[in-house]
């Protein structure tokens, strides 16, 4: 699922940091101008107010985009944008009193001169963390990183463009050549050339991808089929030079590496509602791990009188666009579990590249048969081994809904079109998970309707499936 680069304000929260900072710091200036040394946050009224201004500003930054290509922006554009940002919010505040009546206890002088040195502070501070940021090329947590298709005449020019323009946004990932099938392997401006075109799939197949930049002075060696494989993989497609077509119905026009480009996705999703998302999934991960701590003093000792070992199971799995992490549950199964999995595959259920079974004889408790239940078929059954995942959840691993995260081994299996399930984070449950996931044996009908969810998704289908979710734990439909 795209998103776009410098859009998110969630990327930015040094920027709102700074500017709640220092638009205190020019609420207690313009305090101390009309009324002395004195602390204003004793005066009850200037406390509500300083306190609103934070809510304010926060609210503002969200609903108008402040720090949307804060990077790129010029000195004239920010300043404009920092004008923009200081009438809003005084306006806001100036609704209040007026609303509230208490416009009359309110300083007219410390109005005025919180105005003016909101604006002239803000802007300082956004121009010289700006500068300090591109001097000292700090990383952001949201890099993105890029593969740049291009032509062996302009590579260098197209490399040295990128860097001139990454605003420690992006990472390039490496250069493919369209023209040129001999340069594999070797450096252009410090750059890999890393395979040829019609190898690009493969090779981004099992590597961390997010986006794939052409500028190119021929389409030689790049079909649109390729660029579908790509777009249905779950990788962003940005072409320098393209016209609106059918590639994708996810398009759009904007700055990327120092070129305009057009964006095609499997799913392009607004800033808004990555935030409504990742908020939920932070409410919803502290509830959950609250819930946790309780279930491990019960669980705990039942697990390891059963099975002596490790309470928690954490596995590698691939979340994200290939992004692997560990992922942890109580664990329900006997230590061995994964090397006695390699022995049972000719048992497996599934018809692709996942494995279940009714009856494994990994289960604790289950017997040499799997037929027996006990405490390990209970957490599965109930899906109790699930909830230590609110931590990944907490750490942005994972969403509360997504696609099931596969196995490094699943991953390493998969062909092209099933890339695309992996475009957005993986999930605690998903729409496969109530769709009768224990009916389900076709791994391909897994992927369409993991696909089908990133394609169709807003906020009310994630409700939706929060809410089916809990009706098939509680009623024990379709655990496995």
């Amino acid at each position: 699922m795209y998103q776009r680069i410098s859009s998110d304000w969630l990327g930015r929260m040094d920027f709102v940091l700074g500017d709640m900072i220092f638009l205190q710091i020019a609420f207690v200036f313009s305090y101390i101008a009309r009324n002395g040394f004195e602390n204003p946050y004793e005066n009850e009224i200037y406390l509500s107010m300083g306190m609103l201004i934070c809510l304010i500003d926060v609210c503002t930054a969200f609903f108008l985009e402040s720090y949307r290509n804060i990077m790129t922006r010029g000195y004239f554009r920010e300043f404009t944008a920092v004008l923009k940002h200081v009438t809003v919010v005084c306006g806001i505040e100036t609704a209040y009193l007026f609303l509230s009546k208490r416009g009359s206890d309110f300083s007219r002088i410390s109005y005025a001169v919180f105005v003016i040195s909101a604006v002239i502070l803000l802007y300082a501070e956004r121009v010289l963390w700006k500068n300090y940021l591109r001097r000292h090329k700090k990383r952001l947590p949201s890099k993105k990183r890029l593969l740049l298709v291009t032509t062996s005449d302009i590579a260098e020019h197209a490399v040295a463009i990128i860097k001139q323009n990454q605003y420690n946004e992006i990472e390039m990932g490496g250069v493919i050549l369209l023209d040129r099938d001999d340069m594999k392997g070797k450096m252009i401006l410090g750059e890999q050339v890393v395979c040829r075109a019609d190898e690009m799939p493969d090779y981004i197949q099992t590597r961390w991808v997010d986006a794939v930049l052409i500028n190119a002075n021929t389409k030689e060696n790049l079909s649109d089929n390729l660029i579908n494989t790509l777009i249905t993989m779950g990788i962003t497609v940005h072409q320098k030079i393209a016209e609106l077509g059918e590639i994708s119905n996810h398009q759009q026009l904007q700055a990327v590496g120092g070129y305009v480009v057009l964006s095609s996705d499997i799913r392009i999703a607004a800033p808004r509602q990555l935030f409504m998302k990742r908020l939920i999934d932070i409410i919803g991960a502290v509830a959950g791990l609250a819930i946790t701590v309780v279930l491990t003093v019960i669980i705990a000792p039942i697990i390891y009188v059963n099975s002596p070992g490790p309470i928690f199971f954490s596995q590698t799995r691939v979340g994200r666009n290939g992004r692997k992490f560990k992922i942890y549950k109580f664990r329900s199964m006997y230590p061995d579990a994964e090397q006695k999995k390699k022995n049972l595959m000719a048992d497996n259920q599934m018809n692709g590249y996942m494995f279940k079974m009714d009856s494994d004889p990994r289960v604790i408790g289950s017997g040499s048969d799997g037929t027996r239940h006990g405490i390990g078929w209970f957490i599965r059954k109930t899906s109790i081994d699930e909830f230590p995942q609110f931590w990944n959840v907490l750490k942005g691993e994972m969403s509360l809904v997504g696609t099931r995260p596969p196995t490094v081994d699943e991953w390493e299996k998969y062909q092209h079109h099933h890339r695309g399930r992996l475009a957005v984070k993986p999930g605690m449950t998903g729409l496969w998970q109530v769709s009768g996931r224990s009916s389900i044996t076709d791994f391909e009908e897994v992927v369409r309707l993991d696909v089908e969810y990133i394609q169709k998704w807003d906020m009310g289908l994630d409700i939706k499936i929060l809410l089916k979710t809990i009706w098939v734990v509680l009623s024990g439909k379709g655990a496995e």
